[in-house]
């Protein structure tokens, strides 16, 4: 790149960490930054964060890679983990800290509620998706339920990629992908806010006017170029949720494609050419214009690898991954189910819990390694199938995220699903999807250009069988313990611990 050759900023707000590149309008990483952070689980099953924390660490990231650059970006690509809700007052000032994504599950009464006044079936057919611990609307529901003054003061709401923009821009918008997430409040037909179940839950709280992620939300103002370093006057695209971006970074937004997203949760997202409905699954619009998705997400993935990687004190994830390697096809006769935090699809079920079966005396660390990444990917292999079944046609399947990098993880998935997955040059992630939404909004750009396959992971001959039986027994195992896992959380004598931190704060195996 010559000194005078124009570049994009990319920023993602994750559940683990903030993410910022800079690229050049080839598609080349310039450079790269993250912030870590963690989230706080003031109760078990509820995840938030201190949403200042954002900007902050935007402004940080922007500044270091904008420093020294060879040419100032010329435009700014957001997202981040959703649908988060964060509520403000009129000065924009957070009536309380963020409620994150569906890993969050405090709102099971709202659900429950709005499932009852509306209809389970007429939420699904108008939203595309179900009333679950992802749906938006029955978080901010749950706030008006529960912290009534806080929400007497709530006036705009926003998510990551939303809060970003407003600081950069003064906008405030939300993206239709993130809104169409926000269950049961938009409707997935018209592409609007749907008023008549939207007005009754927000209440005083005034919906942001709706964009597409790759719409130039507004340009950067005076303020926010002193703050981040960023040069005054250029676009903003509107961004969206990390997963979508995710997608689109790795050029797996086209009916059949699947994205894998490798990371603290795991996250699906397929396009589909008509609308799929399922109660099992997300029928959200997708992030680019006319498409829709059929997506589904694990509540945790990687996280599960941090916890025991800190539980067994192991000094680094590549010691662990070469002792599950040597482990073998179904870690010497242990089986786990990976409901750490509850599930999300296609269970549905917030009270499930992680389970450990088989253990004996001879079983070592790697072999609990093991039977971890094989859990993850029993997981896969439920949702893919669940989506098949669906309706869905997947044709392609692109992995991304940093849990790509170790490489065992994927091979795993793909033995025991029975796909290729493409792996493509760059899997970044959001943070480089942001930045190529951004591009195009600039320029002329193409995402098979920017980021070409690098290779393709294959099943290996010889796993099907013993991986058939193990999915099968995964299957087996939830339905037989699915009593005794609810009536333990929900046992009386279980405590409740205070305000900390969570197990998802770090990422998975690099």
């Amino acid at each position: 790149m010559n000194r005078l050759a124009p570049a994009v900023l990319g920023v993602d707000i994750g559940t683990s960490s903030s993410k910022g590149v800079l690229v050049d309008l080839d598609g080349r990483v310039l450079r790269s930054s993250q912030r870590n952070h963690t989230v706080d689980a003031p109760r078990p099953g509820w995840f938030e964060m201190d949403a200042q924390a954002w900007w902050h660490e935007f402004v940080d990231l922007s500044r270091e890679l904008v420093a020294g650059a060879p040419a100032p970006p010329i435009a700014v690509g957001v997202s981040g983990m959703g649908p988060c809700v964060l509520l403000t007052d009129e000065n924009d000032v957070p009536v309380r800290p963020a409620i994150l994504y569906g890993v969050d599950m405090r709102a099971g009464r709202e659900i429950a509620r709005l499932s009852e006044q509306l209809g389970s079936r007429q939420v699904l057919e108008r939203c595309g998706s179900g009333l679950t611990s992802q749906a938006a609307g029955a978080k901010i529901a749950w706030v008006a339920d529960a912290e009534p003054d806080r929400f007497a003061r709530a006036r705009r709401f926003y998510n990551p990629s939303s809060w970003l923009v407003r600081h950069l821009t003064g906008a405030y918008v939300l993206d239709h992908h993130t809104a169409s997430q926000c269950v049961p409040m938009y409707d997935v037909h018209t592409h609007d806010w749907y008023r008549p179940w939207a007005d009754p839950i927000v209440g005083r709280v005034r919906l942001p006017p709706l964009q597409w992620p790759g719409d130039i939300a507004g340009r950067t103002t005076a303020s926010a170029a002193e703050q981040t370093g960023l040069p005054p006057g250029i676009p903003v695209i509107t961004g969206t949720v990390d997963a979508w971006a995710e997608a689109i970074s790795v050029d797996a937004h086209r009916v059949g494609d699947l994205m894998l997203m490798y990371g603290t949760t795991m996250f699906l997202v397929h396009t589909v050419e008509r609308p799929v409905i399922d109660p099992s699954l997300w029928g959200p619009v997708g992030a680019l214009p006319g498409t829709r998705s059929l997506a589904g997400g694990m509540a945790t993935a990687g996280s599960i690898t941090t916890w025991l990687r800190d539980l067994v004190g192991a000094p680094d994830f590549p010691v662990l991954l070469g002792e599950a390697d040597r482990s073998g096809v179904g870690a010497n006769g242990l089986l786990m189910l990976p409901y750490f935090a509850g599930e999300r699809t296609p269970i549905m079920d917030p009270d499930a819990r992680g389970v450990i079966a088989g253990l004996t005396l001879s079983h070592t660390r790697g072999d609990l390694f093991r039977a971890a990444l094989e859990a993850i990917a029993l997981g896969v292999r439920d949702n893919v199938e669940t989506m098949v079944a669906a309706g869905g046609d997947i044709r392609r399947v692109v992995a991304v995220g940093g849990g790509t990098r170790g490489g065992l993880w994927p091979q795993i998935v793909s033995d025991v699903t029975g796909r290729d997955q493409i792996i493509p040059s760059q899997t970044i992630g959001a943070s480089y999807g942001g930045a190529l939404l951004a591009a195009q909004a600039v320029a002329d750009v193409d995402i098979r250009q920017w980021n070409p396959p690098e290779r393709i992971c294959r099943p290996r001959e010889g796993t099907s069988a013993a991986y058939d039986r193990l999915y099968g027994l995964y299957r087996q195992l939830y339905v037989a313990s699915r009593e005794v896992l609810h009536a333990l959380a929900h046992s009386p004598d279980r405590p409740d611990r205070g305000p900390s931190t969570t197990g998802i704060d770090q990422g998975g195996p690099r």
